[in-house]
Formats: C-alpha cells, structure tokens, sequence
C-alpha cells in the first residue's frame, strides 16, 4: 500500500479521507426517509434557495 501511494503522490495526487453515512446502521433508512419527507414538504421556493443559486456557479456557464 505505501508503494501505492507514493506512486500516486508522485503522480500529482494527495490522499484525503473522507466520512459518509453508513448506509448498513439500522436507522439509516429512516433517518433517510424522514429527511426525504422534509425536503418534500419544505416550500418550493425559499430565501434559502435563492441565495443557493445565486452563489452557485452553474457548470453550463463554465
């Protein structure tokens, strides 16, 4: 594995890690759910959504 990676560093790239959600852990699915649920019946139009994609940059205007 350290071969692996100094290959890798080598080549320009750096190793990060990076946590997600365990999607085995009993309550993954309805804690997912419950946040589908939300988002579904939040409003479709918010303040919150229009600062998001005013500082978005859209990848078309790339």
């Amino acid at each position: 594995m350290s071969e692996h990676r100094r290959r890798m560093r080598e080549a320009g790239f750096r190793s990060i890690q990076v946590w997600v959600p365990d999607t085995r852990a009993k309550n993954f699915a309805a804690e997912a759910h419950r946040q589908s649920a939300m988002a579904a019946d939040a409003a479709t139009h918010s303040d919150d959504q229009e600062w998001i994609e005013a500082v978005s940059v859209s990848w078309d205007d790339e």
